[in-house]
């Protein structure tokens, strides 16, 4: 199974200046775990991920204050839509992070997290098993 097969296509950019809040209210209107940082002046494309915006409240950081620049991981690990699930899961478990921004052509086509991942390996591992 492929990268393509298993991620969001639902990529939601932010840019540099958001703030802390904004950015978690976009995410939670979306639904989803991560923002990809879009900084056309700067560092190009990094992530905002809902631990950085934990982790920054966590701080007694202020959310109203706090921007996406201050908190995005720009040496970002990304994956291509090729790639095979184990080799996401791979980088993942090397990295140490829970999702891949997905590039074609250099330009942001998905996101696929660690949830993605198992969704489509437990169907899979389901059906393979034996019957009792």
């Amino acid at each position: 199974m492929l990268v393509s097969d298993a991620m969001s296509t639902v990529v939601l950019t932010i840019g540099p200046a958001h703030t802390l809040r904004q950015a978690a209210a976009l995410m939670s209107a979306r639904r989803v775990g991560a923002a990809v940082v879009l900084d056309p002046d700067d560092y190009g494309l990094g992530i905002l991920t809902e631990r950085d915006v934990l982790n920054s409240v966590g701080a007694g950081q202020s959310p109203d204050r706090e921007t996406a620049e201050g908190h995005t991981t720009t040496d970002v690990v990304f994956a291509a839509p090729e790639w095979t699930l184990e080799e996401a899961a791979q980088a993942m478990t090397h990295g140490g992070f829970r999702h891949l921004i997905v590039l074609e052509h250099g330009e942001p086509v998905g996101v696929v997290s660690v949830r993605d991942i198992i969704r489509c390996w437990a169907p899979a591992k389901m059906a393979a098993a034996p019957a009792p």
